[in-house]
């Protein structure tokens, strides 16, 4: 019986997964923390937070500890960390739990070392590191050991990662700062520019779950979103409509697929081969976007396939790593 829990980490810009080994997944909560006026003390983390955003008097702030997929709060971070492994962990915190995180490949040395010293500070008896794109193909269920190209297009809150992968390590890889909140953002300003209608980034992300998407449908969505009048002040509603949010966040996407293209340029020919047969993998929260796989395939002549349980992906690869972590440890980095 093994006395230590094993658990992979997707510690992302917009929500934070936990998966432990034999359990599945079992925390899948936003990245956020509530403090006091001065930072000095968390008073409120994940699902409860997220309750607060917009909502808080001067005492309170609401913060996201990570930007762009790196650590950009070290202390908040370390918090949030803390809570969860003592959440897990329950009353076995005798016996401290082995890590796996994961981190986007273009991140420098330093910020892997910063991680590893958040995790460790948590609470992890050991900690590894693991590359994003590498997590979300364990975790879609690619074969990456064999000697055939596979590309990954992850696409989180605040970063796309893509990368090609051949025997279990990363061929060509590449980030892009547009995500979904980006396409949040995109929403928000869309409305303003043509509506006069000011809303926050919880009620354009509403707007895009409920009516976004990156092509034209024969039936078009509708979604009902509530703001303040940017002329009158007032509160006013609105009625948008899915064809019009295909403009309105066309900038973001366009960014996504520039990345995809400029890495499936670096690919080594008979990489580039097996990826025009087997196609393009969609993972990330970002890749449930109504008709992306369309869009995607549309602008790069590749076929393009959404994972199943495409925003568990990155969490349940990092866990199924910790399985397979001899196989891995020799293709990839890894910080103690």
């Amino acid at each position: 019986m093994r006395l230590s829990k094993q658990i992979g980490i997707d510690l992302g810009t917009s929500t934070i997964l936990v998966h432990v080994r034999g359990e599945g997944v079992v925390i899948f909560e936003p990245a956020l923390a509530a403090l006091n006026q001065d930072g000095s003390r968390i008073l409120a983390v994940g699902a409860t937070a997220l309750e607060m955003v917009g909502r808080t008097p001067e005492t309170m702030q609401v913060v996201r500890p990570l930007r762009d997929g790196v650590i950009a709060d070290f202390v908040v971070t370390e918090a949030l960390l803390h809570h969860y492994i003592s959440r897990i962990q329950g009353r076995r915190r005798l016996f401290k739990p082995e890590i796996m995180l994961c981190v986007p490949s273009g991140v420098t040395s330093v910020e892997r070392r910063a991680v590893i010293e958040a995790v460790m500070s948590a609470g992890a008896r050991q900690a590894w590191l693991i590359d994003e794109t590498l997590a979300a193909a364990i975790g879609a269920g690619l074969k990456i050991a064999e000697p055939r190209g596979q590309a990954v297009c992850d696409i989180g809150g605040g970063t796309t990662e893509i990368a090609v992968i051949s025997l279990s390590g990363l061929v060509v890889s590449g980030s892009v700062r547009s995500g979904g909140n980006r396409i949040d953002e995109a929403i928000v300003q869309h409305l303003r520019r043509r509506h006069n209608l000011i809303v926050g980034d919880r009620s354009a992300e509403g707007v895009k779950i409920a009516a976004g998407a990156a092509v034209r449908e024969e039936t078009e969505l509708s979604a009902t979103v509530s703001g303040r009048d940017a002329l009158s002040g007032l509160p006013r509603r609105l009625t948008v409509g899915s064809h019009e949010l295909v403009d309105a966040i066309a900038e973001p996407l366009a960014d996504i697929v520039r990345g995809v293209r400029d890495v499936l340029e670096q690919t080594p020919p008979e990489l580039a081969a097996d990826i025009f047969e087997r196609g393009l993998m969609l993972t990330g929260g970002g890749a449930l976007l109504r008709g992306l796989d369309r869009y995607v395939s549309m602008h790069t002549g590749l076929p393009v396939l959404v994972a199943e349980q495409a925003q568990t992906c990155v969490v349940r690869g990092t866990g199924l790593a910790l399985e397979e972590f001899e196989v891995l440890r020799r293709n990839q980095r890894y910080l103690r």
